[in-house]
């Protein structure tokens, strides 16, 4: 399990290139709506994302980080120019 804040997540959805949520959602052979609800705090009960009051917008347990995994490195692709 990966705990990170809510603040954070946005932080790597910030800083995605349009058009991300398609790319990481391709990859992982989800649907869009399900990477944009990861970022947005509305992931499905069921998907791994537990949600709590806390400091920067909320502590986040991530059961499963397929897409926080793939988020990471497409941002630091972009940072890169590769």
């Amino acid at each position: 399990m990966t705990r990170t804040t809510f603040n954070r997540l946005r932080e790597v959805k910030d800083s995605l290139p349009h058009g991300s949520s398609a790319v990481i959602a391709n990859e992982l052979g989800i649907a869009a709506d399900d990477v944009r609800d990861f970022f947005s705090g509305n992931a499905k009960a069921d998907s791994g994302y537990h949600l709590e009051p806390g400091p920067d917008g909320g502590i986040v347990m991530l059961d499963n980080t397929r897409i926080l995994e793939v988020a990471l490195r497409l941002a630091w692709e972009v940072k890169n120019a590769i």
